[in-house]
């Protein structure tokens, strides 16, 4: 005899209390389902996008070493040739920043009166002193796409100069009860940028001063627009706009990420005379600004040696270029022309960054380990100096000096680095280098910043000391993209601010700008500066971001060919061409040592496999297209190194270009690829030089076009916005509608 349960009713089969838990059980397994697969979505989109925002750092970053250790080559180069030879005859007027001349002079040299405009000229017009209505109306033309004349122009940044050399090295301002500051970070000559915080925020006025914390030019295409929008506020509100220096506010950098190209595309009669002039105005920038003695605002950051007073007081227009230590200058110095060539040694390689050994890294970094701490010895089987000479040709410079200041001549067989650079010179540098540079960690100490090459990595432990030493209770900075524009590190007493929004490419990251009040709580205001990615989705704008990343990847990738052939060839011991995916990504991370997740990235960067799931590493190379002229003819390993190096080469040729024409003759091209090889420790044959030239040269004219040549040979099929300076990629509305059916998306 069955006993019926409770809630059952005789006759009836199910009740509805059972069919209520039944479906009830039915709707929580479904429940946790769907939980669980969002999980997994929410867990695979944050690693898309934690790879992809390591793929843009890391090769940022690179870019920003390879250019110091180039810059530190060619000082070896001039320390190490003989005035006569053709290499240091290339490179030497690189090194002429330091030129002395008296202060009427170079204005004299500056002057812009003999500059005509001429009438059918539709922009702005400029007079001095200048007046709110025409730093607006500046800012009107610029957004219009008009371009200021050279003329105007010229006047702007020489009255800039004279300004900037009466203001101090840091600056101290204070809030009161009727003022907001507003905070700025890197704007990397996107104008866009500016305009929307000039939009949401209000202009620079009496009521609404600014701080504009370094960075910018560089990368973006309107980094003169920038400029001089923030020089004429400047002039116009002398008490109410301050400017700090960013690292990249430097001649030298500026070769390599595209304000110097940019400055003689839009001024080709007068952009010669526009970036010397800008490389004074660089130098008087102020080095920092403090707001209420509490809070401090500089570029990049600090290191355990950073004293405030000794950057107060040190004379900061000598680092032209904070890459490197200014030359000490015979008191004869101040008398010589602008073109001299008479005292153009620069301090050789083995003289920078001599800190700790890194404990950041403690792996090895392969082909991107540290230039700056190797031994100028490295460089002897590569370069022959006759020493001899070298000494008799210094011996005879001395005997000109000595000649004209009717001073005994004396032997000096060696030049001592501590001889002619005090103690005190060196520790200057040092302070605005890791100033300029440095960049925070989580863990506590302070190491040298491997990853940039320049300045160092400070620890929570370094800022708390600091703060206590000056009396401080917040430390802004910027130099460093974050996604969300800002960042607070080490117990929120430090600030990183980034206001170049869609840095890597449109939606890769937010704009950011800071408001302090007389309570000095920071108030973050974040933005985005396209209209473009409200067009997107979520899913199209991390694919976007992901596919731009992928794409300079392979590129990275397949400039690396010979080495990871080697690598695979290790894991093939049988010669059979195909590896595993297990020891592909091996290979792979042994070479690039990006700390990807290869296998992860394995179906996006290989789209064949074998029948055993085995991949054929000949076979992946060959997908790597390579966009450009027939290259049959050129040296394949040639090639490989134009892919590997092709930023460092384009440097090298705006150095050599010095009537900056754009093009260069076919010996200049020759020598050109005769230093690179001399720089990378190998040897490239007169013959595959000629060939590659030949290809190039195709109107036969004996002249190779620099632009064309750079973009004659690129992997990806958009320029890179690291390279250029914008975003990694910027798509058409056709390349919009290709991501919604690509299948890797």
């Amino acid at each position: 005899m069955v006993v019926p349960s409770a809630g059952t009713v005789m006759g009836c089969g199910v009740t509805k209390s059972d069919q209520f838990h039944k479906h009830s059980g039915k709707a929580i397994r479904a429940a946790v389902l769907i939980q669980r697969w969002y999980r997994q979505y929410v867990a695979r989109t944050e690693m898309r996008r934690r790879y992809t925002w390591h793929i843009f750092q890391s090769i940022e970053y690179s870019g920003e070493q390879a250019q110091i250790k180039l810059y530190n080559f060619l000082g070896y180069l001039m320390d190490n040739f003989t005035p006569s030879s053709n290499e240091r005859n290339l490179i030497s007027h690189i090194f002429r920043e330091n030129d002395i001349c008296r202060d009427a002079e170079w204005e004299r040299y500056f002057c812009y009166k003999k500059i005509e405009v001429p009438e059918i000229y539709s922009g702005p017009h400029l007079t001095f002193p200048l007046t709110v209505e025409q730093a607006v109306g500046l800012v009107e033309a610029f957004r219009n796409k008009k371009q200021l004349h050279s003329r105007y122009a010229l006047q702007l940044l020489l009255e800039t100069w004279k300004l900037l050399r009466m203001l101090p090295n840091i600056n101290r301002i204070s809030t009161c009860h009727s003022k907001e500051i507003t905070i700025c970070g890197d704007l990397h000559g996107q104008l866009e940028d500016l305009l929307l915080i000039f939009y949401k925020n209000g202009m620079p006025s009496l009521e609404k001063p600014y701080v504009f914390n370094g960075d910018f030019v560089d990368r973006g295409k309107d980094s003169i627009e920038i400029l001089l929008i923030l020089f004429a506020f400047l002039l116009v509100y002398p008490s109410d706009v301050y400017l700090n220096r960013g690292n990249h506010e430097d001649h030298i950098v500026n070769l390599r990420y595209g304000f110097t190209k940019e400055v003689l595309t839009k001024y080709k009669m007068h952009g010669k005379r526009i970036l010397k002039l800008l490389q004074k105005i660089f130098s008087w920038l102020p080095l920092a600004t403090v707001i209420d003695q509490k809070v401090l605002v500089l570029h990049g950051g600090i290191s355990d040696s950073t004293d405030l007073n000794l950057l107060a007081r040190l004379d900061r227009h000598n680092y032209i270029s904070a890459l490197r230590p200014p030359k000490k200058r015979n008191q004869s110095s101040a008398s010589t022309s602008m073109d001299s060539d008479l005292d153009e040694d620069v301090w050789g390689a083995n003289r920078i960054f001599q800190r700790r050994a890194s404990l950041t890294f403690p792996k090895p970094l392969g082909a991107r380990d540290c230039f700056h701490n190797r031994s100028l010895q490295d460089f002897s089987d590569r370069i022959k100096v006759n020493v001899e000479t070298e000494l008799e040709i210094r011996r005879r410079r001395r005997s000109a000096f000595n000649a004209v200041m009717k001073e005994p001549e004396t032997e000096t067989p060696t030049l001592s680095f501590d001889s002619v650079y005090s103690d005190n010179a060196k520790e200057e540098w040092k302070q605005i280098l890791d100033l300029l540079w440095s960049d925070p960690m989580a863990q506590e100490g302070c190491v040298p910043n491997e990853v940039r090459g320049g300045g160092c990595y400070w620890g929570p432990d370094i800022t708390e000391d600091f703060l206590n030493k000056h009396n401080l209770q917040l430390i802004i900075r910027s130099h460093e993209c974050k996604q969300d524009g800002y960042e607070f590190c080490h117990n929120r007493k430090v600030l990183t601010l980034f206001s170049a929004s869609n840095y890597y490419d449109v939606g890769s990251n937010r704009g950011a700008y800071v408001k302090l009040g007389p309570d000095l709580v920071p108030y973050v205001v974040q933005y985005q500066a396209s209209s473009m990615i409200r067009e997107l989705t979520v899913r199209q704008s991390v694919g976007r971001t992901e596919r731009s990343a992928l794409k300079v990847l392979r590129e990275q990738l397949f400039a690396h060919k010979s080495d990871l052939i080697c690598a695979f060839k290790k894991f093939d011991s049988e010669n059979t061409g195909v590896v595993s995916l297990n020891d592909w990504a091996s290979a792979v991370e042994s070479v690039m040592h990006l700390d990807l997740p290869w296998r992860m990235l394995r179906c996006q960067l290989v789209t064949r496999k074998t029948s055993e799931g085995m991949i054929d590493y000949y076979d992946w190379f060959n997908e790597l297209a390579i966009i450009g002229p027939n290259s049959d003819n050129i040296d394949q390993s040639l090639l490989e190194t134009l892919y590997r190096h092709r930023s460092t080469l384009e440097t090298i040729f705006r150095i050599v270009d010095t009537d900056n024409s754009g093009f260069i003759t076919m010996e200049d091209f020759r020598q050109t690829w005769k230093l690179l090889s001399v720089y990378l420790k190998m040897e490239i044959t007169d013959e595959a030089i000629s060939d590659l030239a030949v290809t190039i040269d195709s109107n036969q004219d004996g002249s190779i076009d620099i632009d064309e040549f750079m973009e004659a040979f690129r992997l990806t099929d958009k320029k890179s916005r690291l390279e250029r300076g914008r975003s990694m990629f910027m798509g058409t509305a056709t390349d919009l509608t290709k991501l919604e059916g690509d299948p890797n998306i």
